[in-house]
């Protein structure tokens, strides 16, 4: 009997039809990204408020934290920082814990999933190394902010669990907690804004 065949491809809004296992630039669409991230819930959902924190309003917010990190830094990092999660339109928003017990298949699946995300729009598929440094630095501030204001931690609990040299990093920044449409909307402006920027400096 033949092998069957298991569908690794999920169809977007946009009539584009994904391949998770072998993805390609020209199937992504920016649209299809800010409307998943928009309605995918960091924490598990576990977080107060009336509306889920989704992972496009943590990108927004890493993306702000990353341009303090890097003030008048490469257009096309910032960018690289409101994409850093953009895999997780299609394969969810998974916690630390689960993602270790996963292992290194997750891991691959992500990469892959990201690096077409950049080829997409212009990035290289693999950032440089102080970039991603830089972003999952600007990812654990976003966290710890995240983990006390919304989720439910004790400050003594997120200080060991995320980690900061510079607490000063934490002032000024806050939570913000809108429908999805909005969210979706606010992602959407940034990605064009920024957009706009990189090509104003080619």
């Amino acid at each position: 009997m033949p092998r069957r065949v298991t569908r690794a491809w999920q169809r977007m809004l946009s009539g584009r039809r994904l391949d998770l296992l072998d993805p390609t630039p020209l199937d992504i669409e920016i649209e299809d990204i800010a409307h998943g991230l928009a309605f995918v819930a960091r924490w598990n959902g576990q977080t107060r408020g009336d509306f889920a924190y989704s992972v496009a309003e943590h990108s927004l917010l890493v993306e702000q934290i990353h341009q303090r990190l890097a003030p008048g830094g490469d257009p096309r990092w910032q960018l690289a920082a409101l994409l850093h999660d953009a895999p997780e339109y299609v394969i969810g928003d998974m916690i630390s814990p689960v993602k270790s017990a996963l292992g290194a298949e997750y891991g691959e699946l992500d990469g892959r999933l990201a690096a077409a995300v950049h080829r997409r729009f212009g990035l290289p598929a693999a950032l440089p190394v102080p970039v991603k440094k830089r972003i999952k630095l600007a990812d654990r501030i976003s966290a710890r902010l995240e983990a006390v204001q919304i989720a439910g931690f004790q400050p003594a609990e997120a200080a060991r669990l995320f980690p900061l040299s510079d607490e000063s990093m934490l002032q000024g920044l806050c939570i913000t907690l809108r429908p999805p449409a909005e969210t979706r909307a606010a992602y959407l402006a940034r990605f064009t804004a920024l957009i706009q920027t990189i090509d104003a400096a080619a």
